[in-house]
């Protein structure tokens, strides 16, 4: 059985965010983690997306972290789980660069969005999908908050 891509869950968000992003002429770099890449394609599968995505990255292993967000092997000892300063920490030193927006989520049952705008800092947003070990619906939920974060980001009305 063939699966609509994006998630139906995804797809109202995704227009808004993307459309957005085109009238306002920015651009996106992503670093997903729990997310799966998810967040990527998505905006990936819509049409004109090179006009706003300039890449992505899944950091879904520590490793992964090393060689792309500026993680040290003190990081990975330290390492207790996702927390919110983990991610903002991901969301600041990522080696990826955009024009405008960058973002990092993270967790398996519960999220730390963080989003990072180049002149007004880093906004954080906790997620708890209370979806237990369903692994590819907290994928879809992360993916939809995250975006949600994003628009309001790009809104002005997330706070700091």
């Amino acid at each position: 059985m063939a699966r609509s891509f994006p998630p139906a869950a995804v797809q109202s968000i995704l227009s808004e965010v993307t459309g957005l992003l085109k009238q306002r002429k920015e651009t996106i770099s992503i670093a997903e983690t729990a997310a799966g890449g998810i967040i990527s394609a998505s905006l990936l599968s819509t049409p004109g997306a090179s006009s706003f995505y300039k890449g992505g990255l899944t950091l879904y292993t520590l490793e992964s972290r090393i060689a792309y967000a500026g993680w040290t092997q003190e990081n990975i000892q330290n390492y207790k789980g996702p927390t919110p300063d983990i991610v903002k920490g991901l969301a600041e030193n990522w080696n990826g660069r955009t024009d405008r927006w960058e973002h990092k989520e993270q967790d398996t049952v519960s999220a730390h969005i963080p989003f990072k705008q180049e002149e007004q800092g880093t906004h954080t947003k906790e997620v708890e999908t209370g979806l237990g070990g369903d692994r590819e619906e907290n994928m879809i939920a992360f993916s939809v908050e995250a975006l949600r974060l994003l628009k309001e980001v790009m809104k002005g009305e997330a706070k700091l």
